[in-house]
């Protein structure tokens, strides 16, 4: 595993995230295949450079997000990126119909809604 953490006051993302990000595009590109155990986060933190707090924080939003798994004493690990992200997911949508029907928006309305939020981060690729 290799990462490259910018630490300079101009850094675009906070040492966290980079983290974070690096490690969550390295699990779903199979660069860390499932199952992969990752370095702790103290081991992790001295190689970087970094406070533990700051590696701890990352590992906390990866396995929040399904990334990675914690499994005790015996490490942390690569999960399986792709059903824990569909099944997270499925929740943020099912979360997002509740919510617009308690707002009383129509159907339609909330797909023209969900649409627009694709186009903004994905980019208009029709």
């Amino acid at each position: 595993m290799t990462l490259k953490i910018d630490i300079d006051d101009g850094a675009v993302a906070p040492p966290f995230e980079q983290v974070r990000a690096q490690i969550s595009e390295q699990a779903r590109a199979g660069v860390l295949p499932v199952g992969y155990r990752l370095p702790t986060v103290r081991g992790l933190a001295e190689s970087l450079g970094l406070a533990a707090n700051t590696v701890a924080k990352a590992y906390r939003a990866l396995e929040s997000d399904g990334v990675i798994e914690t499994r005790g004493r015996n490490g942390t690990f690569v999960a399986s990126a792709g059903s824990a992200a569909e099944r997270e997911a499925a929740s943020a949508a099912r979360a997002y119909a509740e919510r617009v029907r308690r707002l009383g928006l129509a159907e339609g309305a909330a797909l023209d809604a969900v649409r627009d939020a694709l186009r903004a981060v994905y980019g208009d690729r029709g």
